[in-house]
This record gives structure tokens, sequence and C-alpha cells, in this order.
């Protein structure tokens, strides 16, 4: 059976910067900073595909401004008051909905506040 070492590349990132800055890039210097790249990368594919306490909770809430979801267009402000919630959480959820295609923005006039955007299911 054969065994690979790979050999890695101890080096600070101050003497990495010094050795920038001194103008000395060596293949050292190439291989440390591939190696931070990758890390990185790694460290923000994680974050990315990583669901966060908070997402799971809104997608709960999600379901239920759907439920509250009908035929007739309601706005914000209407949605956030039946759910107890504030109004920028209820528009910011509710654009999340329709991105997602699970619900349509309308415009909607409403008395005394002029046009706003009103939502239904689908």
């Amino acid at each position: 059976m054969t065994t690979y070492v790979r050999k890695a590349i101890i080096m600070t990132k101050r003497e990495f910067y010094a050795a920038i800055v001194n103008g000395t890039v060596s293949e050292d210097i190439v291989s440390f900073a591939a190696q931070e790249i990758a890390k990185m990368d790694a460290a923000n594919d994680k974050r990315r595909n990583t669901v966060t306490k908070k997402q799971l909770e809104n997608e709960g809430v999600k379901t239920e401004i759907l439920a509250h979801l009908g035929a007739e267009a309601k706005t914000a402000t209407v949605v956030g008051e039946e759910m107890e919630i504030s109004t920028q959480k209820a528009s910011a959820l509710l654009r999340q909905l329709v991105n997602e295609g699970k619900a349509t923005a309308t415009e909607v006039t409403v008395k005394g506040k002029g046009k706003q955007k009103g939502y239904i299911i689908g």
C-alpha cells in the first residue's frame, strides 16, 4: 500500500504579507496563498450551505402566512397584524414567498396611503 505525504507549508500570515511587500514571491508563498484561498472557499461554502436557526423559524412562519393569504390581496401591514409580527418581517417573508413562486405581488390602493403591494396566494 502506497501512502502519500503532502508537504504542509507552515507560514504565518505576517510572514506571507511581509514577503509580498518585500517583493519576494517564491513557490512557498504561492502555495501558502493557494492553501489560504482553499480554506476561505471551504468556510464560505459551509456558511452558505448551513441553515440557521432563524431561517428554520421563518420557514414555519412562511407556512402560516400562506394559510392567511387567499384570493383577496392583503398588504404586509395586514398580514403582520393578523399574525402578530412586525410589518417589516411580514414584508420580508412575503417577498421570499414571491421569489419562491408561492405567492404573487399585486398593486393595491389603500385609502389614505396610496398604492401598496398586496399579496395573494399563487
